[in-house]
């Protein structure tokens, strides 16, 4: 597959162009025996071939000059293929193809001779962002992990802290949907929703605005306990463990719901501000 503006780029970058697109059709068409059934057994095995291609590529990568004009990225072409707007027009495997060439050339970028400048970082952190929202559309969570990762590494590297959350929750979320396993999907989706991976630490007061009612509903549903009163011991003791005097003449279920409520505000208290004091210091 030529590139459209190849007529307009150096004999180097035209050559590497062009063996970037023959991995990436190679690859496309593993990707397709692994859907089918024919080729590697999980998407992971499918990874440890890229990057043997990636690899491969790399062996000829020798640019003629260690020095390059202005901070302009060397397959700029191919990240502009891979551009959202392009793309939408585009067929499933030509999304595919130009997607992985995207992928192959800020691989072999990231990791050639050529050192990045801080703004050649950003913007491959941005292609890589790019890339993995096109991966997890074409049904290749794993892979997307390897493009969120790859542009949390280079948002770190630039100190970017807003680019850091979005691309490891990114990351989080695609990494659950490649577990093979029910279990680790459901373990995944449920800290998603709780407090979307640590990255969102507000979301656990929702849910602690929802056990206080919970436990409140079930102290009036358990004991003659007026709805008021209910309602002032579910606060307190989900913050503070009331003492014995304070629910003797709430009945025994109603104890019993009140001391476990004391124990899941102290595990959820604790939870939300070790992820809050996470997030505003970056530990």
């Amino acid at each position: 597959m030529d590139h459209a503006d190849q007529r307009n780029l150096s004999e180097f970058v035209a050559a590497k162009t062009n063996l970037i697109h023959r991995h990436a059709d190679a690859y496309a068409a593993e990707i397709a025996d692994f859907r089918r059934g024919d080729g590697a057994e999980n998407e992971h095995a499918l990874l440890d071939d890229f990057n043997h291609q990636v690899e491969s590529i790399l062996l000829s990568y020798t640019p003629p000059t260690s020095r390059r004009a202005g901070d302009s990225l060397v397959f700029d072409h191919l990240y502009g293929d891979a551009d959202p707007a392009r793309l939408r027009t585009a067929g499933e495997d030509l999304q595919l193809v130009t997607t992985l060439s995207a992928l192959f050339a800020a691989e072999v970028e990231t990791r050639g001779p050529l050192r990045l400048s801080r703004t050649q970082d950003i913007l491959l952190a941005e292609v890589y962002e790019e890339i993995g929202e096109h991966l997890l559309r074409a049904r290749l969570p794993a892979h997307a992990v390897l493009a969120f990762r790859q542009a949390y590494r280079l948002h770190t590297v630039v100190e970017d802290v807003r680019g850091q959350d979005r691309c490891g929750l990114s990351q989080a979320r695609a990494r659950t949907l490649a577990d093979p396993s029910r279990l680790g999907r459901l373990r995944g989706r449920t800290s998603d929703l709780l407090c979307g991976y640590g990255y969102r630490p507000f979301r656990l007061l929702a849910w602690i605005a929802v056990q206080i009612a919970l436990f409140t509903i079930a102290v009036v549903a358990t004991s003659h306990t007026d709805p008021g009163v209910a309602m002032y011991l579910g606060f307190i003791s989900f913050v503070n463990p009331l003492g014995y005097e304070d629910v003797e003449s709430t009945g025994t279920v109603a104890r019993v719901i009140l001391t476990v409520e004391a124990y899941t505000g102290i595990v959820s208290s604790s939870v939300f501000f070790a992820l809050l004091v996470r997030q505003l210091f970056r530990l």
